[in-house]
């Protein structure tokens, strides 16, 4: 098995202890203890403060780690092809409930089981991904919050157009095969629309040998702005994607903070640490019995602008007022 994947994160504090002691292990010092399973398409490295965000939340809520709750984790390291091993893992552990990441995540828990209460902490359309019956009634054993509103794909395209005077040609990259983003894509194409762009190319990214084919076919057409689709996969190899906007000289904006902390333009998206906040109280009521079925999917609340004023400078992009005004991190 893969090292990195078989560790356990301790929410209450910063050690790691080997999977090798045994999944549960402190079960064994105190059978009370429930415990929660934790499935991502990325990599505790990347997901630190999101974790440290739903570790605090919970130990607020009384939950701590060792002591009342037990973790075990599994990160698919930006290979989404390990998700159904690494569910059916945690669901032979027979833990209270799995946390999900990712709409392909929460997609391979819900089909490990179907009795295993699921909270996703961050999925797109779970209506259309399959995941629930709808946002009121979610049905069955899976429940969350997704991170997109309406007005998403619609805002960063027009923080495209602000960004770029005369700007009519805009590259799209998403991954195809994750079945919320294909809702993104025609929210972007309908946006596109009403601002009088056209998206081209086009370019679709399902697996990591998909990466430089991309490249050259947005360089091949000559785009001077790119938009990523919202896509965890894809964020997981953020660097090569944020390497190839610098060298391309593209203005580019992304649907996660985390591409701009590793030199991209601009991110508007919904606030990560706010959704585990979230994720946490609803673990709290389905540890206290509450049902999947009866917990509402909701919508983010919380949005954030962040912006790189040392990657514009870079790209001799002069990012007008109205944005800086608005952004809500700015990296200098």
């Amino acid at each position: 098995m893969f090292d990195s994947e078989r560790r356990r994160w301790l929410l209450g504090g910063a050690a790691v202890v080997p999977a090798l002691l045994g999944p549960f292990a402190a079960r064994a010092a105190n059978a009370k203890l429930q415990r929660i399973g934790y499935l991502s398409s990325t990599s505790l490295s990347l997901e630190r403060h999101l974790v440290d965000a739903f570790g605090k939340r919970l130990r607020e809520l009384g939950h701590i780690e060792g002591e009342t709750i037990a973790i075990e984790s599994r990160w698919a390291e930006g290979r989404d092809d390990r998700l159904p091993a690494f569910a059916a893992e945690l669901v032979r552990l027979q833990p209270d409930v799995i946390v999900t990441v990712g709409t392909p995540a929460s997609i391979a828990a819900k089909k490990a089981t179907d009795a295993i209460p699921i909270v996703f902490a961050s999925s797109g359309d779970p209506v259309s991904a399959g995941l629930v019956a709808s946002f009121t009634r979610p049905g069955a054993n899976v429940t969350g919050f997704t991170f997109a509103g309406p007005e998403l794909e619609g805002k960063r395209l027009q923080l495209l157009q602000q960004a770029v005077p005369g700007l009519s040609r805009v590259a799209v990259l998403w991954n195809s095969a994750n079945p919320s983003v294909v809702g993104f894509y025609q929210a972007t194409q309908t946006a596109a629309a009403a601002l009088g762009l056209v998206l081209q190319p086009v370019v679709e990214v399902q697996r990591v040998e998909d990466l430089k084919p991309a490249f050259s076919t947005v360089t091949g057409a000559q785009s001077n702005a790119m938009i990523v689709l919202a896509d965890r996969f894809l964020l997981a190899h953020r660097a090569e994607i944020v390497n190839f906007e610098a060298t391309s000289r593209l203005t580019g904006i992304y649907p996660y903070r985390e591409y701009v902390e590793a030199g991209g333009l601009m991110s508007y998206n919904a606030n990560d640490i706010d959704q585990f906040d979230r994720t946490a109280v609803y673990v709290d009521k389905i540890l206290k019995g509450a049902k999947p079925a009866d917990l509402p999917v909701q919508n983010p609340t919380k949005f954030d602008l962040v912006v790189n004023l040392k990657t514009a400078k870079a790209l001799g992009v002069t990012l007008p007022p109205s944005i800086l005004a608005f952004a809500d991190t700015v990296i200098e």
